[in-house]
């Protein structure tokens, strides 16, 4: 190897070993994917300790895997001069640039540090993003500009598709110990416009390496043909859309459903589906809910408070939503009801998130006795999810 290659490997091991190093930089690729541009390390705390943070940034994805120190200085040495023919490391000494000829021979300079600090491992665990803005479906959806940047008025949007995507990190943290050899599959009943379905798939695939498909399922079919176009133009070959009702989707399998845009008991039927294919984790957002309000026959100590429309309408939702929940749980759940503001709909929602209980649940007749006494104080009839239930 190239002295001044050999030299620039042994900074890069050097800033490691003596906690100096800020980042490194590869780039001018010339090999045979055509679609990798460059790759950029820093480091990163996991719970096994300090690691080196590898991400592949392509023309229209980024991928990210995690090395330990002697894998990572080993895998510089194998790219640079075969794939990468350029090198740029920061450290809080010096900065080292190499730059590697055709025929071989290497140019290493060395100059001041850019950085005389070394950034806050802490503070890029807990700020920055799960995905990158950089990511091609972001601006293909037009959250992003071409730079990557996120347009002015899509900062709301954005901070919400990152949220969802720490809920559902989350949520895999709980059922990952459940998975068939970590694959993963994710449905997203009334996928829409497609940001979250697409942010989880790549979150899973790119982030985390997982085996996972995603199947985004809407009742809109150009928005599912230009979901699947987009999917192409990223190579997310396990990320499909595919074009039905939430009511008539049939499917086998699911690890975590997901249904954010499910309009009063459309919600109901993706639990039930849910529920029966014995789904590990289940996560939706309702709204419009309309099936219980005509239903409500307010009790007398309440009849002038809930003469307010205002007031009618977010009993009914609080009463919905928490039958759900109390629903879930009789059938073998642990349900958390929470606020959370929709990507498509700006008022707040509240979110069930449902974990499937690997013991059973001794208290199914206490919570069945508390769902009856809930809908009999109501003079409520009917409840679409706990009918679907008894079909079971």
């Amino acid at each position: 190897m190239n002295e001044n290659i050999e030299k620039f490997i042994e900074k890069f091991s050097e800033s490691l070993s003596k906690d100096t190093f800020v980042k490194l930089i590869l780039s001018n690729y010339k090999g045979e994917d055509t679609h990798l541009q460059k790759i950029m390390v820093r480091l990163i705390e996991t719970k096994k300790g300090l690691r080196l943070f590898f991400l592949y940034r392509y023309d229209t994805r980024d991928t990210a895997k995690n090395y330990d120190f002697k894998e990572g200085v080993a895998l510089v040495r194998q790219l640079l001069g075969k794939d990468f023919f350029n090198g740029h490391l920061f450290t809080t000494e010096n900065d080292f640039q190499l730059d590697i000829g055709k025929k071989g021979k290497a140019r290493l300079n060395i100059g001041k540090p850019t950085f005389k600090t070394k950034p806050s491992l802490s503070h890029n665990r807990e700020k920055k993003s799960l995905i990158s803005p950089n990511a091609f479906y972001l601006k293909a959806l037009g959250i992003t500009t071409d730079k990557g940047e996120i347009r002015d008025k899509q900062q709301d949007k954005w901070k919400q598709i990152n949220k969802f995507v720490e809920i559902l990190a989350n949520v895999y943290e709980q059922i990952k110990g459940e998975l068939d050899k970590n694959k993963l599959r994710i449905i997203d009943m009334g996928s829409g416009k497609g940001y979250l379905t697409f942010a989880s798939y790549d979150y899973f695939k790119n982030v985390l390496g997982i085996d996972v498909t995603v199947t985004g399922v809407d009742a809109k079919a150009g928005l599912v043909e230009l979901c699947n176009s987009v999917a192409k133009s990223c190579e997310f070959d396990g990320l499909e859309f595919v074009h039905g009702f939430i009511g008539d989707y049939e499917f086998d399998k699911v690890d975590i459903l997901i249904a954010l845009h499910a309009c009063n008991t459309a919600t109901d039927d993706a639990i039930f589906k849910a529920i029966r294919s014995g789904a590990k984790a289940i996560v939706v957002a309702p709204c419009c809910h309309q099936e219980i309000r005509p239903q409500i026959k307010p009790p007398e100590m309440f009849k002038n408070i809930l003469k307010h429309g205002v007031m009618l309408e977010r009993t009914a939702e609080t009463i919905t939503d928490g039958l759900r929940a109390l629903l879930l749980e009789k059938n073998g759940y642990a349900a958390k009801v929470f606020e959370f503001i929709s990507v498509e709909h700006t008022p707040k929602n509240n979110m069930i998130v449902a974990i499937k209980r690997q013991v059973k649940n001794e208290s199914v007749k206490e919570i069945d006795e508390q769902i009856q006494a809930i809908k009999s104080f109501y003079g409520i009839e009917n409840q679409r999810l706990e009918k679907l239930l008894e079909t079971l």
